[in-house]
């Protein structure tokens, strides 16, 4: 992968993480300072989730390995067995949408 790449993947990945509700507000749900359910968390989750979608939609010419270093599927489970958000939430399904079609359109490296 080309530096000009690698730089580009990192801030990805940089953007995601200021956002990510996960690290910071999951532990608040789970010391039970905020419940699942709380307005402010699914905003921020959807927010986060919105973020991740655009990314995708944006991304050109990177590598299949690249994509799957932001495969969203794993902390998609982390927000949906916490109750924050469900299987079949629009923004959800929109997203994994996003990232199959980003990682059908990557090239193989």
């Amino acid at each position: 992968m080309s530096e000009a790449k690698e730089q580009q993947l990192r801030r990805v990945i940089d953007t995601l993480l200021q956002s990510d509700p996960i690290i910071k507000l999951l532990q608040e749900v789970k010391l039970g300072r905020m419940k699942p359910t709380d307005a402010g968390l699914r905003a921020i989750a959807e927010a986060w989730l919105g973020t991740y979608q655009r990314i995708f939609e944006t991304l050109h010419d990177l590598d299949k390995v690249s994509i799957l270093q932001l495969d969203p599927l794993p902390r998609l489970a982390v927000l949906i067995e916490a109750g924050v958000l469900t299987p079949d939430h629009k923004t959800v399904s929109a997203l994994r949408a996003s990232f199959e079609q980003a990682l059908a359109q990557s090239r193989s490296e």
